[in-house]
């Protein structure tokens, strides 16, 4: 098993290994069942104490994460791992490939995608938006018409940095917006996943310290963790990140890259404040860092002016801003954008080369029509009143089932309710209930990178129809009665 240990820096070893090990099993990459290297072998293999291993996998026993047979061996043992171990019925004749070490420490975005929409009918997990409210016929008429005129396209490959037009048109469209980026200073992605791949990919090796919040977006964890960071939570409130906690943390480490949402988060919904966001671009300059900007959400807004992107108020080229376009044009695109200034910019480009050569030519000259200002402006305003009302209308729904005990957000903007459970009660303790009943939900713990809060669940609105919506709240506020039921009947005195 490889573990990457960082020597030179707070976190003891002990907690790195039982973080590591933690992470690969709740992504499904160490299955149910699966034998652990002996506390003596993986005490060598890292070079680290006996006693630094045992109470890694102590922690985890105690976690009910891992479990030890005497005289057999150390075996994960997980009721997450029991619930999503059905797509491969007999891994014990494969147990020799985990004698082959990878470097893919955690895949949680990876596990939840697989584990989740393959079963389940009601996607409460997608943070998508349904394809009716999207302008596909209209995108393959286009495409059908643009290869039929310029057939030479799908001999072509496109600039490394992107179709120049293709640039030209999302910077007219992020200026209007209020972001001072020119085309020059844009890559074009194939999707904003990849643009949080070729930052951390450039900039990010093992031991660097990446601020992140908590909770936050899954698969940004994931690609961090892949390149060895150590990574530093702070906290979100209804003002976005916790700035004085941040403060706090850069006393005593330097981070390297602050990675944020601050434009309806995700998963919370909530939007930092302008005084964080002004406390923020100036912890950037007073500690030489960066800040990678994600703003996935901006378009899907029910208020008139969000407030400006952090890149708009950087005047000296901290921020590194990423937009996708996918999302609420045509998931199959895969549209994204990444936008720097200086020799970062440069970097990136030679990153993006190193990756693919380039996005593909034809999606970016597909879309150009459909990124023009004011075909988005009719197409936002039209999709936002429909998710306005599906917002409203799942708000209503949970006001109406969902015990009193519960909890949520109400976002102004973004396709994601965050629904908190009481404190005893674990959101994974509902998963195999709500499968049963065709229902998938985004566990709230799989949102942090370590020490997760685990009764939180992100309910997403934006891709179920009104019946949809109404049949997956209305039945999973009937899972959290029982569970609720249960335990208040547990607690009853016995006359």
């Amino acid at each position: 098993m490889k573990i990457d240990l960082n020597r030179n820096t707070n976190i003891s070893l002990s907690k790195q290994i039982y973080q590591s090990i933690a992470d690969r099993i709740s992504s499904g990459l160490l299955e149910k069942g699966s034998r652990l290297p002996s506390v003596r072998s993986l005490s060598k293999a890292l070079n680290v104490s006996m006693v630094t291993v045992s109470k890694a996998y102590s922690k985890l026993a105690d976690d009910h994460i891992i479990s030890t047979i005497q005289g057999k061996g150390t075996y994960v043992q997980t009721e997450k791992a029991m619930n999503h171990n059905d797509h491969n019925t007999d891994s014990t004749s494969l147990n020799w490939q985990l004698s082959i070490p990878d470097h893919l420490p955690r895949a949680q975005f990876w596990w939840q995608n697989i584990s989740l929409t393959t079963k389940s009918q009601i996607w409460l997990s997608a943070a998508s938006v349904h394809s009716s409210l999207l302008p596909e016929h209209l995108i393959s008429r286009h495409i059908s018409s643009f290869i039929l005129k310029n057939p030479g396209i799908l001999s072509e490959y496109g600039p490394v940095q992107g179709d120049l037009e293709f640039r030209s048109a999302i910077a007219d469209y992020l200026i209007s917006s209020g972001n001072s980026i020119f085309k020059n200073e844009i890559i074009i992605t194939n999707g904003s996943q990849q643009a949080i791949n070729l930052v951390a990919r450039t900039f990010i090796g093992a031991g660097d310290i990446v601020v992140m919040e908590a909770p936050t977006y899954t698969a940004a964890i994931d690609v961090f963790r892949w390149q060895g960071a150590t990574i530093l939570s702070v906290p979100v409130d209804k003002d976005g990140m916790r700035i004085d906690l941040l403060l706090r943390l850069c006393d005593t480490y330097t981070p390297k890259l602050i990675y944020t949402i601050p434009t309806y988060h995700n998963p919370t919904g909530t939007v930092m404040s302008m005084q964080r966001r002004k406390e923020l671009i100036e912890i950037a300059k007073d500690f030489n860092c960066f800040i990678v900007e994600d703003d996935p959400w901006r378009e899907i807004s029910f208020e008139k002016n969000p407030l400006p992107a952090l890149k708009s108020m950087d005047t000296d080229g901290h921020v590194i801003y990423i937009k996708g376009f996918s999302k609420f044009l045509s998931p199959g695109c895969r549209i994204g954008t990444l936008a720097a200034s200086g020799t970062i910019l440069n970097r990136l480009i030679a990153a993006k080369s190193n990756s693919d050569l380039g996005s593909p030519l034809l999606t970016q000259k597909a879309l150009l029509p459909f990124v023009q200002l004011d075909f988005m402006k009719k197409h936002l305003k039209s999709m936002n009143h429909i998710l306005y009302n599906r917002r409203n209308l799942i708000l209503k729904l949970l006001k109406k089932h969902m015990p009193e005990a519960v909890e949520w957000s109400s976002p102004m903007g973004g396709p994601n309710i965050w629904l908190t459970l009481p404190s005893w009660l674990s959101a994974e303790s509902l998963v195999f209930e709500a499968q049963n009943n065709n229902i998938a939900f985004l566990t709230g713990s799989t949102c942090y990178s370590s020490e997760p809060e685990f009764n939180h669940i992100r309910l997403s609105f934006s891709s179920l129809d009104q019946e949809q919506l109404e049949n997956g709240i209305i039945t999973l506020s009937k899972i959290v009665f029982s569970f609720i039921d249960k335990k208040n009947a547990e607690n009853s005195p016995i006359i």
